[in-house]
């Protein structure tokens, strides 16, 4: 489904709902957020609107099907009819997906107004809502697609004022004090920048624990031959699964840090060059790693200290978001239902 460019603040989590303690939003029969629902739920009976089914649960809200289809329609508008060619594994993926977004959003809306953020002035939303505009052509090509697509302005104004408002709450709660010390900088600076490796990857994806039980003892048994100092770069073209590295024995060239899942790239630079590690397991599946090589920056400190400031700072705000996130839905008792 094609986005706007006027709904795409670089910031935005995901348009919200009032966060207060209300009822749950109830579709309207005759209206056309209602319809869309009676014809999703043909695909899957979730979707039914008179029944409002929740996605989510907290304290202080629910995410219903009523707040994840008024949003898909007040954001897309006629253009929400092009879900009824998903299939029911689809749609079900991505309403939970949207309402986790709306539960995530409302959460950093009560804990801006326990904070007593300052609301957004309408020169703040003015700016917003020009520099939006302009990304997307112009207010009167915007204006005339939402028209066509029967797309609410009222809503985007709303979306992009809540957004500035749980920005400011962040910005000034977690982010205002945050900066790379100069030890961290040299530290950073000093760590190895890259690695490569080749590795041996057997999927689990989709498979059941009994099946994931026995794809280790393969992978063990691979593991064994490895120590036992068979070519690795053979042993990958034979029994690696990642269709990305089999022609090349496995290996990936000279990646950063943060380029790979965190298990496969910690093993990438803790594991002695030269060596094996142990069975990796990430989301993909299990993995084998030889490290062959690691570099470390070649350039001069003064010339990357600004990117590596960068990197850092990046890195601490990402946590503290994560951290904050975490607590606030152990607060909220916030629960994704299993539909």
């Amino acid at each position: 489904m094609k986005h706007f460019p006027l709904l795409l603040l670089s910031a935005l989590l995901v348009m919200g709902c009032s966060a207060k303690k209300t009822a749950p939003v109830a579709l309207v029969s005759g209206t056309p957020a209602y319809q869309l629902a009676k014809d999703l739920s043909a695909i899957d009976p979730i979707f039914d609107p008179d029944k409002n089914a929740s996605f989510v649960t907290a304290r202080s809200f629910d995410v219903t099907v009523g707040d994840v289809i008024e949003v898909l329609w007040a954001q897309y508008g006629k253009m929400s009819g092009q879900l009824s060619g998903y299939d029911a594994g689809q749609l079900k993926t991505n309403a939970t997906q949207l309402a986790t977004k709306i539960g995530e959003q409302r959460l950093f809306v009560l804990a801006a107004d326990k904070a007593k953020t300052p609301a957004v002035t309408e020169e703040a939303l003015k700016a917003a809502l020009s520099e939006q505009f302009a990304s997307a052509g112009g207010e009167e090509q915007v204006a005339a697609l939402f028209k066509e697509n029967d797309i609410s302005l009222d809503f985007v104004k709303k979306m992009i004022s809540e957004s500035l408002y749980v920005n400011d709450f962040i910005e000034k709660s977690l982010f205002a004090d945050v900066k790379a010390t100069d030890a961290e900088i040299k530290k950073a600076y000093e760590a190895d920048k890259t690695a490569t490796v080749r590795h041996i990857l057997l999927l689990t994806e989709g498979k059941t624990d009994a099946e994931k039980k026995e794809i280790r003892k393969k992978m063990e048994g691979i593991l064994k031959r490895a120590k036992a100092n068979e070519d690795f770069a053979a042993l990958a073209k034979e029994f690696t699964e990642d269709p990305g590295s089999k022609e090349t024995g496995g290996l990936y060239e000279n990646f950063p840090r943060g380029q790979m899942v965190k298990s496969f790239e910690d093993a990438a630079f803790t594991v002695p060059v030269g060596k094996l590690s142990g069975v990796v397991e990430t989301e993909y599946g299990f993995h084998i790693l030889k490290v062959e090589s690691r570099q470390k920056e070649t350039l001069a400190l003064e010339e990357v200290k600004a990117t590596i400031t960068d990197e850092i700072v990046n890195k601490k705000k990402s946590d503290s978001f994560a951290k904050l996130m975490e607590s606030l839905k152990k607060r909220e008792n916030f629960k994704v239902a299993t539909l």
